[in-house]
């Protein structure tokens, strides 16, 4: 293996389950350390954080990642232990290969040699990695950035290292993502026996037309860089259990994935208004875990582009598709946001696994980003 597969592998074998994070960070902190970093634990209750930085003036360029991974699913869907790296046929299976322990590999070992083959370059380097971005993300970057502007700690640019890739290595980086607002609606009946209903309210009927309006809505078109916002239903529920018994209530959970043209007010007195016109009787908890972000192309995702096209050989697509990512938090502090990774097609899945050359081709794209932009 390469010294960057190595490290994957290492990663790999720390079963580091969100928000776990069982000695990842302390492996990258070693190798940053080494490299002239200064190293800042920011824990927030059972979450770690690193803060890593080298650099005094100028501009600040940072590399965000996380190294909790979700769990494993059924062990005998795996053709391999998931937390044993295991190599076949050119690909490096475990869970978090491709989520994002190559991504961490790639960009902490890009640093180091960026630093020692540049020791003047100008601006500051910077790392910022958690353990809470595939659970709750809540102690994790969401709470190291407040803590970064309530200290007026600036992040110029930032390239985070998740899957952003579709099909090949470089085909893809994120320049923004969706808002997600979810919400729980129920919708207050009367119950009774299903032989009497009018001696009841039936919720699911009153439920009936409402969703139907919802998830036909208009909300808008979108823009040039994001979709239409899209209403789906996530879960939805009704019953005693009995075939006799009109039930008292019903309720769904539902989330909207949102582009700038809409705000998380806006959404909500949409929906609220179309609620009231069924006059029903009901009770909504609203739930936010990300507003939008986006990235206008300039001379930050240029530079991200051409050392994905120096080393991969193709123009990426800028996009903002897919779920939340923690960009969303960085996003508040004015940061210009790119997400580069490998594809995504193993993803949480059974047998995740990634390309062994793409996490070598993915340490020279971000080590290319680094001289473009901090090496001039």
């Amino acid at each position: 293996m390469t010294p960057v597969q190595a490290l994957t592998a290492d990663l790999i074998r720390l079963p580091s389950i969100s928000p776990q994070d069982l000695g990842c960070q302390e492996l990258l902190a070693q190798r940053l350390s080494t490299a002239g970093f200064a190293i800042e634990w920011m824990p927030f209750n059972d979450v770690q954080n690193l803060w890593a930085t080298i650099g005094q003036h100028g501009p600040t360029l940072c590399f965000a990642g996380h190294t909790d991974v979700v769990p494993t699913g059924p062990l005998d869907g795996w053709t391999s232990n998931p937390f044993e790296p295991t190599v076949r046929d050119g690909y490096l299976y475990g869970r978090g290969a491709a989520d994002m322990k190559s991504g961490l590999a790639a960009m902490v070992l890009a640093a180091t040699q960026f630093v020692s083959e540049t020791p003047n370059f100008k601006g500051r380097l910077a790392f910022l990695i958690t353990s809470d971005e595939e659970g709750r993300s809540v102690d994790g970057t969401k709470r190291v950035v407040e803590a970064l502007r309530d200290r007026h700690d600036p992040i110029d640019w930032c390239v985070v290292g998740e899957p952003a890739s579709d099909q090949v290595l470089g085909d893809t980086i994120k320049i923004g993502r969706r808002g997600s607002l979810s919400a729980r609606l129920t919708i207050h009946g009367v119950q009774g026996h299903i032989a009497y209903p009018h001696l009841a309210d039936n919720p699911i009927h009153r439920l009936a037309p409402l969703l139907h309006e919802l998830t036909t809505h208009r909300f808008d078109e979108g823009n040039a860089h994001f979709d239409p916002s899209s209403f789906q239903v996530a879960n939805m529920a009704a019953g005693t259990g009995a075939p006799n018994v009109i039930p008292g209530e019903a309720w769904i959970r539902f989330n909207v994935r949102f582009s700038p043209v809409q705000t998380v007010e806006s959404l909500q007195n949409t929906i609220t208004a179309i609620i009231e016109r069924h006059g029903v009787n009901y009770s909504i908890e609203w739930f936010i875990s990300g507003l939008p972000f986006y990235t206008q192309p300039g001379t930050f995702t240029q530079h991200v582009s051409e050392a994905i096209e120096a080393i991969c050989g193709l123009t990426p697509h800028a996009s903002t598709s897919g779920g939340t990512s923690d960009g969303r938090f960085i996003a508040t502090l004015g940061t210009e946001i790119a997400e580069v990774g490998v594809p995504n097609g193993t993803i949480h899945k059974l047998n995740e696994c990634v390309r062994l050359d793409d996490i070598d081709r993915l340490q020279r794209v971000y080590l290319g980003i680094m001289q473009r932009l901090l090496g001039r």
